[in-house]
């Protein structure tokens, strides 16, 4: 596996989520079951970085954040900021679009409850690496949650205390791109108001102002 490509559909390189992923695909069989590619433009100006594929998300549609409830509040939200031409993201037949905007994930891989090791992080890290080369030079990144946020850093070789996490928080890396902080779309953080719709809206218009958009 070449350490430059942004995205490898036969990578089994860690071992326990290759093995998940086996045994999720015999008891769902028609799940996609395999890592997740990136959705989106390839000449965006705006790249949302997530954590990992959900069990009966991602992981089953093999688009990021679809089909679960994460993906709710992320494609409503991208719809009223004008990065999607629809609301919801349901399938990969469904005809959604996404403009100057492309969903990635810090780990392509769906982990066992959701949560991968630090292990499995870094070795995925190099394909975060290779997107994050592609990017234009005014392009900002908003990490959804911690794991993100350090990724995005480790990626870029900068150390994790450079830039401390904290939700709507912007960040000028040493490199001079832009990363904004937003908590997690996850069920957990929008049903405890830990984020709304409000708050999240909050973080894209802080991205639209970066981009010189709003």
């Amino acid at each position: 596996m070449a350490t430059n490509k942004i995205f490898d559909q036969d990578c089994r390189k860690c071992g326990r989520l290759a093995d998940f992923l086996c045994e999720i695909k015999q008891t769902y069989p028609d799940y996609h079951a395999r890592p997740v590619a990136p959705f989106g433009d390839q000449n965006a100006e705006l790249l949302i970085v997530g954590l990992a594929p959900g069990l009966h998300g991602a992981n089953a549609t093999g688009r990021p954040f679809t089909g679960d409830y994460a993906g709710i509040l992320l494609y409503e939200t991208l719809y009223e900021f004008g990065y999607s031409n629809k609301p919801a993201s349901e399938s990969l037949s469904d005809g959604l679009q996404l403009r100057n905007c492309r969903i990635t994930n810090a780990v392509k891989c769906l982990p066992p409850q959701n949560k991968p090791t630090t292990a499995e992080i870094a070795q995925c890290n190099s394909f975060l690496a290779a997107e994050l080369a592609t990017l234009p030079k005014k392009a900002v990144i908003l990490a959804l949650g911690t794991i993100a946020h350090q990724a995005v850093l480790k990626a870029y070789g900068f150390k994790l205390t450079s830039a401390k996490f904290g939700h709507n928080a912007r960040h000028t890396l040493p490199n001079g791109r832009k990363l904004v902080d937003s908590y997690h779309c996850s069920r957990y953080n929008t049903q405890t108001k830990r984020l709304t719709k409000d708050t999240f809206a909050d973080v894209f218009h802080t991205v639209g102002r970066l981009m010189g958009s709003c």
